[in-house]
């Protein structure tokens, strides 16, 4: 029996593409990492960064959900239009929920912030809330939030 792959130049060249693939992504740097909408905060600590994002996610018609302190914190918003559409149904709002997901950078006073975006049916209620997440794309609406927070929290130091 002959091998499919034994000489084949494309299988090959795709062998190598993926292997690069993966092996870039193990050897990114954490400050440049997180995706889409993430945000380094320089010379800072998380309860700094956690208080500047308690102090601006309001101002976008979020309130806080959660403080998993020193790792993360969750923000809710109604759910708008566009929600309602793609995920809702009659009587069962949808609820937005952002992740902000706070990384220590080795060797350093700094912190990586991610979001992470979810949306929630029956947010709130024990037992039955179901939350999906949504694709990185959708994270990149909250580049602006996090450079306000990265801003705010800043400089802070070390706690």
């Amino acid at each position: 029996m002959k091998p499919l792959f034994k000489k084949s130049p494309i299988f090959a060249s795709l062998l190598l593409t993926l292997v690069l693939l993966l092996s870039g992504c193990l050897v990114t740097p954490i400050q440049h990492s997180g995706g889409i909408g993430s945000v380094t905060v320089t010379n800072s600590n998380p309860g700094a960064i956690i208080a500047a994002a308690q102090n601006i996610f309001p101002n976008y018609s979020y309130t806080l959900h959660s403080v998993h302190y020193p790792d993360s914190l969750s923000f809710d918003q109604a759910s708008n239009k566009t929600a309602r559409i793609l995920w809702g149904s009659y009587g069962n709002p949808q609820t937005m929920r952002v992740k902000v997901l706070i990384i220590a950078i080795p060797g350093s006073n700094n912190y990586r912030i991610s979001p992470k975006l979810y949306t929630v049916s029956d947010a709130g209620e024990a037992g039955f809330e179901s939350k999906r997440p949504l694709i990185g794309l959708w994270n990149s609406q909250f580049s602006s939030i996090f450079e306000q927070i990265a801003s705010q929290a800043s400089g802070a130091g070390p706690l």
